[in-house]
């Protein structure tokens, strides 16, 4: 197939361009490369896609109308796997403007695309922020995520109801991810794995939010890859038992789902923390803070629905997923 990736070069979008690429799809990768975080690291992941004859890179921003209705018109892809964003919850309090410009006005640019070319499917990045306020533990598609707390997650909830609108209105079949905690080699360094060995290596102490008492699902990069295939192959479709007088969050009348793609292991960051000193074999100087605005205690993905619709459910322990980014860390970087 001819798959339009959206951020390419960035740290799941580059993973999965390699795992298309090695099954034989032609992909086109697009990115602004944007300097949110240091573009070298964008500049080396998009090194690795560059030498494929089946990869060709578009450097251009989603949010731009005219590129992206060109880039559409002239391209006719058959499946869009959409995961340019603007990233961070704590960014989203100081540069607001920046979420808007990429996840609202882009996303709106990949909508209006894929309708006017007949896309096939539309996977898209959700996130598990969309569940904010929610203390119900583990997250369910099937609740309600109507109370977000940080700017970023409620752009994401935006997505996913102006997805089911693109495929309620003209049968676009549209499958929105929920990720959750994505970490693995090449990551982005303004998550805490990266942050916290940059720091625990450099001598310096690490900022532990909420007294360390957070909980995260962290879900290694293999496996939320292995989760955007598996449901870009199987085109979402109406739900036939929908039933409007009680409907379901996560499903519709129209072609149209939504999937957590987590490690359905809630790990404590003081846990996660010792995974990384083990990795480093150095004991991390620590600050302890309190809950930050826009921050959730804890994350928790119920994998039911992903299961049942792929056969597939994240299981990468964090201790393998932490040994394999501390040796690409110490690798990249001539540690």
């Amino acid at each position: 197939m001819k798959i339009l990736v959206t951020g390419a070069a960035g740290f799941i979008g580059m993973h999965t361009s390699e795992r298309l690429l090695a099954r034989g799809d032609e992909v086109v990768g697009l990115d602004n490369l944007n300097d949110y975080y240091d573009p070298r690291l964008k500049e080396d992941r998009l090194a690795r896609l560059t030498p494929n004859d089946g990869f060709r890179f578009v450097r251009m921003d989603v949010a731009d109308r005219a590129g992206m209705e060109a880039l559409f018109a002239a391209e006719k892809f058959d499946r869009v796997i959409h995961l340019a964003a603007q990233a961070g919850v704590r960014y989203s309090l100081q540069n607001p403007h920046a979420y808007i410009d990429s996840n609202l006005v882009g996303f709106t640019n990949i909508l209006e695309g894929c309708r006017h070319s007949k896309v096939q499917h539309l996977v898209y990045a959700s996130s598990s922020s969309v569940y904010g306020g929610n203390t119900r533990m583990p997250f369910s598609e099937h609740d309600s995520v109507d109370h977000p707390v940080s700017l970023y997650a409620a752009t994401k909830k935006a997505n996913e109801l102006m997805a089911h609108t693109y495929s309620h209105l003209y049968g676009l079949p549209t499958t929105g991810l929920r990720f959750f905690t994505v970490y693995g080699p090449w990551g982005r360094p303004d998550m805490a794995l990266f942050l916290f060995t940059k720091a625990i290596l450099e001598g310096r102490a690490i900022d532990v939010f909420n007294h360390g008492r957070m909980k995260r699902d962290f879900t290694y990069i293999d496996d939320i890859v292995e989760g955007v295939l598996r449901t870009l192959d199987r085109v979402a479709e109406p739900d036939p038992a929908f039933d409007s007088d009680h409907p379901d969050p996560g499903r519709g009348k129209a072609p149209y789902r939504v999937f957590n793609i987590g490690n359905n292991n809630p790990v404590e960051l003081m846990a996660f923390i010792e995974a990384i000193e083990g990795a480093l074999g150095r004991t991390a100087e620590k600050n302890f803070l309190p809950l930050q605005d826009g921050d959730v205690p804890a994350t928790y993905a119920n994998t039911d629905e992903l299961n049942a619709w792929t056969g597939f459910a994240p299981a990468t322990s964090v201790s393998d997923g932490v040994g394999r980014f501390v040796a690409w860390y110490r690798a990249y970087y001539g540690l």
